[in-house]
C-alpha cells in the first residue's frame, strides 16, 4: 500500500501507536523512516537529516524491529546477532561487547551469548531482535506488529521490555492491528486507513468510532471500563 499525503512529525521521548487494518499502509510508513523505501513527493527527515540524501546516517539514529524477526538473525550465536551491527560500524571490540552485553541485559536475554539464536522461542527471538538494534544505540525505535504470533506470557515479557524502554526515555513508534496491549501506555495514536492518516491524537480521543476503520477496540473499552493496561 503506497501512502498519499501523509504529514507527520514524532517528539524525541514519545510512544505513539501506529494502528490500521491490515493493507493500510503502517508497514509501509515505517519503512520510509529509516530508508527502507523513499517517497516519490516529499521528503522525510530524522533530526534534520535527510533519509533520502543520507540513510546511512538516518538508519544509526532510527532502528527497526521487523514483524517476522527471523528475518534479522544473522549470527550463529546470540552474541554474534548482537554484535553484527556494531562490527559493522568498525567499532573497538571493548565497546561491541559492552554493547552487546548491555542490550542483552535491556531486553532479559543475559547468560545467552553462546545460545544458537534459531533454537530459541518466538517470543526470545523478538528480544533477540529488539536488542540486535539497540546495539545500534538508536535514538527511534521502530517495531512494526512486535506481538504477532506470540503467546500470552511471551507477549506479556516482550510488553514489559518495551515499556522499560518508553521508560527509559527512548521514542517509540509501534504498529499494529490490535490495540488491546499496548494502547494503555501509548502517548499518541495514529489511525491509518488506505495510505492516509485519517486520525491523530491522544488514544482516549482517537478511540471512539475507531471500529470503521477496520480496528477492534480495547475490551474494556467495549465494556464502557475505559483504558486499561493489559498487564495489570
Amino acid at each position: 500500500m503506497g501512502l498519499r499525503d501523509v504529514s507527520l512529525s514524532f517528539k524525541e521521548g514519545e510512544f505513539t501507536v501506529i494502528a490500521g487494518a491490515n493493507g493500510s499502509g503502517k508497514t509501509t510508513l515505517l519503512r520510509h523512516l529509516n530508508g527502507l523505501l523513499f517517497p516519490e513527493s516529499g521528503n522525510v527527515t530524522v533530526n534534520g537529516i535527510s533519509v533520502k540524501k543520507d540513510p546511512m546516517a538516518a538508519r544509526q539514529l532510527i532502528g527497526m524491529v521487523f514483524q517476522d524477526a527471523d528475518s534479522q538473525i544473522v549470527g550463529d550465536t546470540v552474541y554474534d546477532d548482537v554484535s553484527f551491527g556494531p562490527e559493522n560500524l568498525r567499532m573497538q571490540r571493548t565497546q561491541i561487547d559492552q554493547r552487546v552485553h548491555q542490550a542483552l541485559s535491556d531486553v532479559n536475554l543475559n547468560g545467552f551469548v553462546d545460545r544458537s539464536p534459531h533454537n530459541l522461542s518466538g517470543g526470545e527471538k523478538r528480544r533477540l531482535a529488539i536488542a540486535g538494534v539497540l546495539a545500534m544505540s538508536p535514538r527511534v525505535l521502530l517495531m512494526d506488529e512486535p506481538f504477532s504470533n506470540l503467546d500470552y506470557p511471551a507477549t506479556c515479557t516482550v510488553l514489559s521490555q518495551v515499556l522499560k524502554l518508553d521508560q527509559a526515555g527512548h521514542t517509540i513508534i509501534i504498529t499494529t492491528h490490535d490495540l488491546e496491549k499496548v494502547i494503555a501506555h501509548a502517548q499518541r495514536l495514529v489511525v491509518m486507513e488506505k495510505g492516509s492518516v485519517v486520525k491523530d491524537g491522544l488514544p482516549e480521543e482517537m478511540l471512539p468510532g475507531i471500529e470503521k476503520y477496520g480496528i477492534r477496540p480495547p475490551c474494556s473499552v467495549q465494556l464502557g471500563q475505559g483504558i486499561r493496561s493489559w498487564v495489570n
